[in-house]
């Protein structure tokens, strides 16, 4: 081949992926899909129950640690603007 000479590109069907039919490539994500959950190792009922009040008190705590430091300052800004 020669300097001036250029090469057609080859025609991959993977750089496409608009080539494949809407069909297999909806299947091939529910596939995918369903092998990826098999990887997931979820956790037992009492590990749900424990990690979920974890979360529930701290959600909790946090709004209390909110409402205390909104109400200070509420009762700041009363006794400086009357």
């Amino acid at each position: 081949m020669t300097k001036n000479e250029v090469k057609e590109p080859q025609k991959d069907s993977k750089a496409n992926p608009n080539a494949d039919s809407a069909g297999s490539g909806l299947s091939k994500l529910f596939a995918e899909t369903k092998s990826e959950l098999e990887k997931v190792v979820w956790p037992s009922r009492q590990q749900l129950i424990s990690e979920s009040a974890a979360v529930l008190l701290m959600v909790v705590a946090v709004a209390t640690f909110v409402y205390l430091i909104d109400a200070l300052y509420k009762a700041i800004a009363l006794k400086v603007f009357q």
